[in-house]
């Protein structure tokens, strides 16, 4: 199965549509699977009062409240309707997260093929069960959670008729810490809950997803932005066209990599084993009749004679005809 690759676009369109479509294009010729949006209608996904946590207040208009963060960054039901055609355009896969109730229905109407859940809603019992109604996969974020409160959101999906559920580790604060990361718990994730597993990534760089992948990951979401200079929450912790384009590719060079676990002789080193394996030789003239010992025979490549492993099998044997120094031994 191949690592699905999720660019996360968010809401690093910063409200603009015709960004949004740019970006669409960006995450498909950087070869991800699929780009990701964020769906909500912001007076239903937060309250006047609510603040904004500290990366937000150092990316976005310090004085003003998250309510009025999310606002200018929403997107219209009818702009989501264009995405998802700009995206069967381009040919990548079109997703976005719910925040709230109506923009589950709505994302349900538009046929998505499935849900990301993000970590913030894993407590969210009525979000669940409505999710879990629609009987699609899903990929669940696991940032700030508990292995209890990941079991509780688990039951209450399965209960409701969910689709098959992939867990993805994720350290929810921008950008993660490394020391944070704990990549680890991918492992417990699977082996607890006998599921798939991915990583939702928040890091600079891109050296731990492609770390997941090497460990067992399927599935990979990464923040990306046009250009992380923008103003806005998340454009600092995200990924640039290129680089996103270089995570991808290291991701495909490691699943490659990962082949089938079988070891044996691949196809490209069959032909180097003669050269640099060694074979047993004559390690000075030898007349026919001359016993083999220590002091005549020795090990020198190439490996196209009789092999070293059978040096007690050739000591003590008769030369069956002159050899010259460096020839192959014969018995």
């Amino acid at each position: 199965m191949s690592v699905y690759v999720i660019a996360e676009a968010g809401v690093n369109h910063n409200g603009s549509l015709k960004l949004a479509k740019l970006m669409i294009d960006k995450a498909k010729e950087a070869g991800a699977d699929c780009i990701k949006f964020q769906t909500f209608v912001s007076k239903d996904i937060v309250t006047k009062y609510a603040s904004k946590a500290k990366y937000q207040k150092q990316r976005t208009t310090s004085s003003e409240s998250q309510l009025d963060m999310l606002r200018k960054l929403e997107l219209s039901f009818d702009g989501f309707i264009e995405l998802k055609k700009h995206c069967s355009l381009r040919g990548i896969e079109f997703l976005s997260t719910a925040f709230d109730l109506a923009s589950i229905d709505f994302l349900n109407s538009l046929g998505i093929l499935r849900w990301k859940i993000p970590s913030g809603e894993i407590t969210n019992l009525p979000y669940l069960i409505k999710i879990a109604q629609t009987n699609k996969p899903i990929i669940m974020s696991t940032g700030m959670s508990t292995l209890d409160e990941i079991e509780a959101a688990i039951n209450i999906l399965r209960q409701n008729g969910s689709g098959e559920i992939t867990l993805l580790h994720c350290t929810t604060e921008y950008p993660a810490p490394y020391k944070d990361v704990n990549l680890r718990a991918m492992k417990t994730l699977r082996e607890r809950f006998k599921v798939n597993v991915g990583y939702s990534d928040h890091t600079k760089g891109i050296e731990i997803p492609i770390a997941a992948v090497a460990m067992g990951a399927t599935v990979i979401e990464k923040h990306f932005t046009l250009d992380r200079n923008m103003e806005g929450p998340d454009h600092k912790a995200s990924l640039e066209p290129d680089e996103l384009k270089a995570m991808v590719q290291a991701i495909r060079n490691v699943e490659s990599a990962l082949g089938d676990g079988i070891k044996r002789p691949t196809e490209s080193e069959i032909k180097n084993i003669e050269i640099a394996r060694k074979s047993i030789i004559a390690k000075r003239d030898i007349k026919k009749g001359e016993i083999f010992t220590e002091e005549n025979i020795t090990v020198k490549r190439p490996g196209n004679g009789i092999s070293p492993m059978k040096w007690f099998e050739v000591l003590g044997k008769t030369a069956v005809r002159d050899f010259k120094e460096d020839e192959l031994i014969e018995l």
